[in-house]
């Protein structure tokens, strides 16, 4: 019989508590409580833990002093932080202490059942998100091609974009996690030996997402399968070119994705592409 999964969460909120464990509650699973940061540290430190989830704002130790500690005596405990303190430096900050992923409050409980599941099941390594810059305005990331760890990171992506409307919010991270998918799964063959390089850079005026695969790149002509490359008088003549491959439907991402973001760009060769997403709605 397989040993089950340990869970602690961590929140001075009993309400969340409840909910959690309702929520994550399996035959499989061990599910337990602590009502602070201190009473969380001690636990982690006497017992291995699959998975953490932690609030930030709690009485003595913080959620992210929390995270720290755990990095040093649990290095390989994914951590979930979940916090109404949402702000670009603690959404950066997590992401250099390497927790595994963060949810600002209230949050939709399919997304941290999902998350959790990725958690528990995952064999993620140390070295699957390497950061390259952790500043709020300017946050670099190279990633290995794992749709697991696209996955962590586009949760992390949708938070930076706390300023957006919902809808603007939604949007972005649909376009951004389209262009990181295509960079894995094309550019690098899923290959998880290989990486992505992110760059999300926030100005007065507009967001900005970067994208570079280590693929060799391609040119729109070459792009028959997908809609964007259809003539004016046949839009799904992709449809077509995708059965004659034996491709499984779809091909409308980098269409779809124009529609997203105000403007897409693309390099020369292809491997490199530009979301940009404007804020001062007057500006552009």
């Amino acid at each position: 019989m397989a040993v089950p999964k340990r869970i602690l969460i961590v929140d001075d909120d009993p309400d969340v508590h409840g909910l959690l464990r309702a929520t994550l509650d399996a035959p499989d699973r061990h599910i337990e409580s602590a009502y602070d940061g201190s009473a969380g540290l001690q636990l982690v430190e006497s017992t291995p833990y699959d998975l953490v989830l932690t609030d930030l704002n709690m009485p003595g130790l913080d959620g992210m002093t929390l995270l720290e500690r755990i990095r040093e005596v649990q290095p390989e405990t994914p951590v979930v932080v979940m916090t109404v303190a949402n702000t670009p430096e603690n959404i950066v900050r997590a992401i250099r202490e390497r927790a595994f992923s963060y949810f600002s409050k209230p949050f939709t409980v399919n997304a941290v059942t999902e998350m959790v599941e990725r958690a528990l099941s995952g064999s993620g390594a140390e070295d699957d998100i390497q950061v390259l810059s952790a500043r709020p305005q300017w946050l670099g990331l190279r990633l290995r091609c794992k749709i697991e760890t696209a996955s962590r990171i586009v949760q992390f992506i949708r938070e930076l974009g706390m300023d957006l409307t919902p809808a603007e919010q939604e949007q972005v991270t649909t376009a951004f996690r389209e262009i990181l998918l295509n960079a894995i799964e094309h550019g690098a063959g899923s290959d998880p030996g290989k990486r992505v390089t992110i760059t999300y850079v926030r100005t007065k005026r507009a967001a900005l997402y970067y994208v570079r695969d280590p693929g060799k790149g391609f040119s729109f002509e070459q792009l028959t399968h997908a809609a964007v490359s259809n003539p004016a008088d046949s839009p799904v003549e992709h449809v077509e070119v995708r059965e004659m491959l034996g491709m499984r439907p779809g091909g409308f991402g980098i269409m779809m994705t124009r529609e997203l973001v105000d403007e897409l760009i693309y390099n020369e060769q292809g491997n490199e592409v530009l979301l940009i997403k404007y804020l001062d709605r007057d500006w552009h």
